[in-house]
């Protein structure tokens, strides 16, 4: 019993993250669709039922399982984030790049703009030109606590670094 409950969280939780991967990617500031709704509706009939997103994500979840053993280790979620961000280095390399070296310069990478743009002007509520810790603890709310890490270490969920 407690192994079909693992299994049921496991599938849950990838499902979830199959779905979320699926429904939008970030490419160079811009969300774009990461499938097709014709690659979705797999009878062709113009809609999109429960059981095709339910097969979509069992065919992603099975794509990741490489031993097939209907479970995903730490190693094979590992390949397959790698394979993610393999992707999406990749396409901010051609993004950015705007000498054409393949290499991203401070210049290029401070460059940016999108939905980046001036990260200091944004917290800047008031537009004093410093950042009190009133406007940086609304900033980093505002921005879902994402990229946590840091030089020495990594965030947890509440913020506070931990240590490599």
């Amino acid at each position: 019993m407690t192994q079909t409950k693992i299994l049921a969280v496991i599938l849950a939780t990838a499902g979830a993250v199959a779905a979320t991967t699926a429904t939008a990617q970030s490419v160079g500031g811009a969300m774009r669709p990461m499938m097709s709704f014709e690659a979705l509706d797999t009878d062709g009939n113009g809609e999109i039922t429960k059981a095709e997103m339910q097969a979509h994500k069992a065919t992603r979840f099975s794509a990741s399982d490489s031993n097939g053993d209907g479970k995903l280790s730490t190693e094979e979620l590992l390949v397959r984030a790698q394979k993610r961000a393999a992707k999406r280095v990749e396409r901010m390399i051609n993004h950015l790049d705007k000498d054409g070296d393949g290499m991203l310069s401070q210049d290029e990478m401070a460059n940016r703009g999108g939905r980046h743009g001036d990260m200091f002007k944004r917290a800047d509520s008031d537009g004093n030109g410093t950042i009190s810790k009133e406007e940086f603890e609304q900033a980093r709310q505002h921005r879902g606590g994402k990229h946590r890490g840091g030089p020495d270490g990594e965030c947890d969920r509440g913020g506070k670094m931990e240590q490599n």
